[in-house]
């Protein structure tokens, strides 16, 4: 049997071994936010150093950049100095800074893709637990913290234990009006939100296969979630096709040499695998969680769980779910009232994703007593967005159409749940106090699900519009 994808990729970056029994990994791409960096210049300053290699490092703002108003000086002062640390470190590192004025600024994982910063084979690190979103293109991409941040900043590479590896293979296909958000949820709601720890996964099968790469991006974008290192899908021709003509793609004299390179280390057809689950993707509804994590999931004609279904490990989490969310054994998840619609985030932020939210919402208008935001995961897609149309569909609808960012995804800026109010978010989590309120309740679902439960002020079948 020959190797995965991961352990082909891990080989051709390590730089040696630690007597720890760590390998120590060049990073090819290290990507920067306002929010991990200026912790970790503020250290390389301490004790004299300088960034390594400038030119494999590129920063953006998302995390706390507002969206109503990004006029500066931010409204939030705290936000300003971080914005102007990162401003101010990255010109005095020299390193590419996609700022507000720049027209590529937006969330750090989507304008690594849509720029081709992000290549198939690459090892990839960002302060950001979400970076697993980049194995989409068959790299193998890790969350860092601030101190490991500054290690990549000042030496390129990082000292890691090395992950087994998990191949999830998706038979069948996914029916009409389920995607890739569906997906990643219903394998959580199975494997569990610890099911992944010590593992990268691969995700694999057809149903993976037949999606496009921005909801790939949506799938690996979790993998988090689950426990899991890393996730990632070995590169294919829509993978070339996406990369191809992009910014910071190889250009057309070096495309071949890059493509000879990419196929070889995707896993073949005989690849080994520390351990494999399947999954029957058509079996698979429109998800919702209905709990305080991404696990804590169902589908949309689904009741909640009773505490004597679940396996015993689950129960306590399932107690405090009901405490926080108001919610009771047995219940149905559709027809809850929402107060918010959230549509955004690095998890759903892109252009396939307002499209989708888009057409849900076109002719039709967004329920009594429900507030709506769309925010777009980058300025391009934005601007996509409005060449589309698609901004005058949200804003007829009664939507609130927002500039790039984070935004109430994690809340770290303006946008935050009030109170108790329950939010339809097509989001990554649902933790107790994430979007801005401890007493704030969230429900994750796709784009098309938060369209649908803005406009009918309660959990609906996206499928019946």
């Amino acid at each position: 049997m020959s190797a995965n994808l991961f352990d082909k990729v891990w080989e051709a970056h390590k730089v040696g071994s630690l007597p720890s029994g760590r390998d120590q990994l060049f990073i090819g791409l290290h990507l920067v936010h306002e929010v991990t960096s200026p912790q970790a210049f503020a250290m390389l300053a301490e004790r004299g150093l300088k960034v390594a290699y400038p030119e494999r490092s590129f920063a953006t703002c998302d995390h706390i950049v507002p969206t109503a108003d990004q006029s500066r000086p931010f409204g939030d002062p705290q936000a300003e100095v971080m914005m102007a640390a990162l401003e101010a470190n990255a010109a005095a590192a020299g390193i590419t800074f996609f700022g507000l004025d720049s027209g590529r600024q937006g969330i750090v994982h989507v304008i690594g893709p849509e720029l081709g910063l992000t290549q198939p084979g690459m090892t990839i690190a960002c302060g950001d637990s979400h970076t697993s979103t980049h194995g989409a293109f068959g790299a193998i991409a890790f969350g860092i913290g601030t101190s490991q941040v500054r290690d990549v900043l000042a030496t390129q590479t990082l000292a890691m234990d090395r992950p087994k590896v998990r191949r999830i293979e998706a038979s069948g296909s996914l029916g009409l009006g389920v995607g890739a958000k569906d997906l990643i949820l219903f394998i959580l709601s199975r494997l569990g939100v610890e099911g992944g720890l010590g593992y990268a996964y691969e995700y694999s099968g057809p149903a993976v296969r037949a999606l496009g790469m921005e909801a790939r991006m949506t799938l690996c974008n979790m993998s988090i979630e689950g426990g899991a290192r890393a996730g990632y899908v070995s590169p294919d021709e829509a993978t070339f096709a996406y990369v191809r003509g992009r910014p910071y793609a190889p250009a057309e004299r070096d495309w071949e040499a890059a493509l000879a390179y990419w196929r070889s280390v995707a896993s073949g057809p005989d690849a080994s695998f520390d351990d494999e689950v399947s999954i029957d993707a058509s079996a698979i509804e429109p998800m919702v969680t209905w709990g305080v994590n991404p696990g804590q999931g169902i589908g949309v004609s689904e009741r909640m769980p009773r505490l004597a279904e679940l396996e015993p490990e689950r129960r306590d989490g399932a107690r405090l779910a009901y405490a926080h969310m108001g919610f009771a054994e047995g219940d149905r998840i559709a027809g809850k009232r929402i107060d918010v619609a959230f549509i955004g985030s690095c998890t759903n932020g892109r252009i396939s994703d307002l499209r989708e939210a888009a057409a849900i919402a076109k002719g039709r208008k967004v329920a009594k007593g429900v507030r709506a935001l769309v925010v777009p995961g980058s300025q391009a897609v934005a601007a996509q967005a409005r060449l589309e149309g698609l901004d005058l569909v949200f804003k007829e609808a009664g939507f609130e159409w927002r500039g790039a960012g984070c935004s109430m995804c994690l809340a770290m800026n303006p946008d935050k749940l009030v109170g108790s109010q329950l939010c339809a978010s097509s989001s990554n989590r649902n933790f107790i106090g994430r979007q801005g309120s401890s007493l704030g309740r969230t429900l994750l679902m796709s784009p098309a699900m938060a369209a649908a439960a803005a406009l009918s002020g309660e959990v609906v079948d996206s499928r019946s519009f």
